[in-house]
């Protein structure tokens, strides 16, 4: 029965399996083939040793992408902690307001911040108006971090409110019991408890900023070049797939090692959280 049951698993899992191996394991695997190759399929290092080329490109890609987290993560945590506390039926209401601009084309979205931004944008008007000098905001830096917070914003509400809602309340109640304030309550008690959904949040906001190249091309008009415009250069245009691929292969693994920094830090909160002292 036991061997039946094993057996019923392991195909239950197949799929998955399978899945798993033609979407991700193969790709990986011909990612990697590509940096270490050159266009006859010879092995090579020229497409690792080029990579220093764009260290600042590299460099200014995670730059946006932390900005870009630490921002969405400053806004998102107290909105998700006051629709926490709101009513069930408030809560509903509130989240899909939230998730109402995913529901639009991604395109769409940045192409009305172009509308919004540029010199004769609805700002500067508003600004004409009232009879101010217009502010050039467009191809700028801090149109494209805007364009990164606007865009991946909810990837970061949405699991924050999810552990948030689900916080058992009678903690809370124990710690104010002990005496403990506002502050107290909510650094030692909310705050440890919700990391997880902090650390899901941060990853689902900094992989596709520090890899995004459509928003840095749109608001920052490809003065601001980012690591995911030039992989994209790298194949739609140059038709260099090996170092397009090299540049994959390291943006892969730097993101790897955030990722693996992230889960290491939420472990070490999830193990001294939730006490008063």
């Amino acid at each position: 029965m036991n061997k039946k049951n094993l057996l019923r698993q392991k195909l239950c899992a197949a799929p998955h399996l399978v899945w798993s191996a033609i979407f991700i394991v193969v790709p990986l695997i011909m990612v990697a083939y590509y940096s270490f190759t050159n266009a006859q399929g010879e092995f090579t290092l020229e497409n690792i040793y080029r990579l220093s080329d764009y260290t600042d490109t590299f460099l200014r890609s995670l730059w946006y992408g932390i900005v870009a987290t630490v921002i969405c993560l400053v806004i998102a945590y107290p909105l998700a902690y006051i629709i926490s506390q709101m009513k069930v039926r408030v809560q509903t209401t509130m989240m899909m307001l939230v998730m109402i601009p995913m529901w639009m084309n991604f395109l769409i979205r940045t192409y009305a911040w172009m509308n919004i931004l540029e010199d004769s944008g609805i700002i500067n008007k508003l600004l004409g108006l009232l009879g101010m000098e217009p502010v050039h905001m467009i191809n700028t830096g801090g149109a494209v971090i805007l364009g990164m917070v606007y865009n991946f914003l909810p990837y970061m509400i949405l699991p924050i409110y999810t552990v948030l809602a689900k916080l058992d309340r009678s903690l809370i109640e124990a710690a104010q019991d002990l005496g403990a304030g506002k502050i107290r309550v909510f650094s030692k008690v909310v705050f440890p408890l919700s990391v997880s959904g902090v650390v899901s949040g941060v990853t689902m906001v900094f992989v596709p900023s520090v890899s995004t190249f459509y928003i840095s091309q749109k608001l920052g008009g490809g003065t601001f070049a980012l690591i995911g415009d030039v992989i994209e250069m790298q194949f739609q245009v140059s038709n260099n797939f090996n170092f397009g691929a090299a540049l994959s292969l390291v943006l892969m693994v730097l993101i790897l090692i955030c990722m693996a920094f992230m889960n290491k830090f939420s472990s070490s909160e999830d193990v001294g959280g939730g006490m008063v002292l």
